[in-house]
């Protein structure tokens, strides 16, 4: 009975996490060294909603988000937009979840961490909550002043304006970079510098990895 009891404070304290990771980042990423299976269960609902939200952040900053309306099967309606890039969002989060929660995991064990592949997922995801703040601060704000012309080429979204959005958006990118990179260091006790040296071993990989399945192809 205490442990059911337990259950839904600890899931209260992860949203309440969630959102101080943005102002007070070492509680929340401290907190992740606790992996056990009751603790991540906590933080999945959290967790979800950050890789996912996150996600829609990503797929709007593609420059085919920009194209939506230039498609056909679109057929210049809002709804199919909003319903695309909702979907897209949701499986380019989930992906970016698993599949870069694998990459951070390779990474951080080729620095030294004796972490779970879970615990980078999780690690992930928290320090994705910048993007999620840019999604809701800067996307309302474009919606508004470029309507339509945000998912079509040629839109009155192209000038200076619409780089004054690129780069405040940017700004909340660079932020969640430095938050994963501050997050590694905290939950495993490393020195900024490891930590960034780990996030090395993750970019490293991935070109490594991207060139291994391009150089074959272009060669056929």
């Amino acid at each position: 009975m205490v442990e059911h009891a337990d259950q839904p404070t600890s899931e209260r304290a992860w949203w309440l996490r969630t959102l101080a990771v943005l102002g007070s980042p070492f509680t929340t990423f401290a907190a992740l060294r606790d992996d056990s299976p009751r603790e991540a269960e906590a933080r999945g609902e959290p967790i979800l909603a950050l890789a996912l939200l996150a996600g829609i952040a990503g797929i709007l900053l593609t420059r085919a988000a920009g194209q939506l309306l230039d498609e056909e099967l679109v057929d210049e309606s809002a709804l199919v937009v909003a319903v695309l890039v909702f979907f897209l969002g949701c499986v380019y989060g989930a992906t970016t979840y698993w599949l870069g929660g694998a990459a951070l995991f390779m990474g951080l064990r080729g620095a030294g961490s004796r972490g779970s592949y879970r615990r980078a997922r999780h690690l992930l995801a928290f320090a994705a909550a910048p993007l999620v703040l840019g999604l809701l601060l800067v996307w309302p704000v474009r919606l508004a002043v470029y309507g339509s012309d945000n998912f079509r080429s040629g839109g009155a979204d192209e000038g200076g304006g619409a780089l004054a959005f690129d780069i405040a958006f940017g700004a909340f990118v660079a932020w969640a970079v430095g938050l994963l990179v501050y997050g590694i260091s905290v939950v495993e006790r490393w020195t900024i510098l490891r930590a960034a040296l780990s996030l090395v071993l993750v970019i490293l990989g991935l070109v490594i990895l991207t060139l291994a399945v391009l150089i074959p192809l272009s060669a056929s």
